[in-house]
């Protein structure tokens, strides 16, 4: 794969964390998360090809363990805000002077400076800051976020994963790694710039929910069909607008014309009525197979069974019998592996990893015995 022999090192975290270290291990990367102790599981359920050590960082003697880790790695992924690394006597100059080839890559709500940089926040919070919040919402009513995708996985874990691959890539250059400063305000608003770069245009010219793309528009948001289901419609182009005309059953020569703002309203409420006569399945019979911008909106358990998705083996199914969408983007020559294997319990593998890195077992048994580490060994049951 193609992350194969890069070993990272994950402080435990919420979210975006979690997700980002996952792409990389899903790419071949060796994953260690580091846990906390008396942690009892993820919470982010994002352990896949992970193995997990629990550490006490708080402990001197614990965050000298992480050293002794760092070293030998070429990754180091921390969740905090500003100052947390620092006073537990883990920040970058001392890592990297220990080993100038780390990737210190710090991944954080509001980044490493500016007065929010020591402030708690969640997605809704970096989205509202980072000006896209405003833009997402129907006209009349609240901005409201779409679920805590943008700012917690796009613009931060993904984003996040992206820095770190191009500060390999550097390294093979260079042979010296560098600090990756990852947060989700900055990485939401970066994903923005489609919309900062076309303020000016007409797409916005109109209030939140009133233009082409943003709900207003007849021939470019959901309808709810017959059977209480719903079918997304993004016929922009003209071509396929006459497709979705065609397909709907109307004639274009008796409807205003596509692009007529003011009466956008009223042919809203005119394909919502005719969307409304026939189910779903009965729609998608009319529109699969045309270009018309016409698909079902379709449930987490309908999307597994679709057969588009099935024909792509867009999905995989765990040994715990637990679905989850393939790694993307798909490379042809060094495709991910994704591991099927159940996530890491808490501490499962903390001996494990030790002694590959060269701890002996007598510096494990005294690191266990004065609580410094944690090991939750799994018992093969007969």
């Amino acid at each position: 794969m193609a992350l194969q022999g890069i070993s990272v090192m994950e402080l435990s975290g919420l979210a975006p964390g979690p997700f980002c270290a996952m792409v990389l291990a899903d790419f071949g990367a060796r994953v260690v998360r580091v846990d906390r102790p008396g942690s009892r599981y993820d919470v982010s359920r994002l352990g896949r090809g992970k193995r997990s050590l629990v550490l006490d960082l708080k402990q001197p003697r614990g965050a000298a363990v992480l050293r002794r880790l760092c070293k030998r790695s070429d990754v180091l992924l921390e969740p905090f805000r500003r100052g947390v690394m620092e006073k537990l006597q883990l920040g970058p100059e001392i890592l990297q002077r220990e080993n100038p080839r780390l990737i210190y890559a710090r991944l954080s709500g509001f980044g490493q400076s500016g007065s929010f940089c020591r402030l708690a926040g969640h997605d809704i919070n970096y989205l509202a800051l980072s000006g896209v919040l405003s833009k997402i919402g129907r006209s009349g009513e609240n901005p409201y976020a779409p679920l805590n995708l943008l700012a917690d996985f796009a613009g931060g874990g993904l984003m996040c994963a992206l820095g770190i691959i191009m500060a390999l890539f550097d390294r093979t250059r260079t042979d010296k790694g560098q600090v990756i400063d990852a947060n989700m305000v900055e990485g939401t608003a970066y994903l923005s710039s489609f919309l900062w770069k076309t303020q000016k245009s007409s797409l916005w010219e109109a209030p939140r929910g009133q233009n082409m793309l943003d709900g207003g528009a007849p021939f470019y948001t959901t309808y709810r069909t017959a059977d209480g289901e719903f079918m997304a419609v993004g016929a922009i182009e003209p071509q396929f607008y006459e497709l979705l005309i065609k397909g709907l059953g109307l004639k274009s020569d008796e409807l205003p014309n596509q692009m007529s703002m003011d009466d956008w309203p009223e042919m809203k409420k005119k394909f919502a009525d005719v969307f409304a006569k026939k189910t779903k399945a009965e729609w998608c019979q009319i529109f699969d197979g045309t270009d018309a911008c016409v698909t079902p909106v379709l449930t987490f358990e309908e999307v597994v069974h679709h057969d588009h998705n099935k024909e792509r083996g867009s999905f995989i199914t765990s040994e715990e019998q637990d679905v989850s969408p393939r790694p993307a983007p798909l490379l042809l020559n060094t495709p991910a592996i994704p591991s099927f294997k159940r996530d890491p319990f808490i501490g499962e593998h903390t001996e494990e990893i030790l002694e590959e890195f060269g701890f002996s077992r007598e510096e494990i048994c005294q690191l266990n015995s004065d609580k410094i580490i944690e090991s939750n060994k799994v018992k093969a049951s007969l």
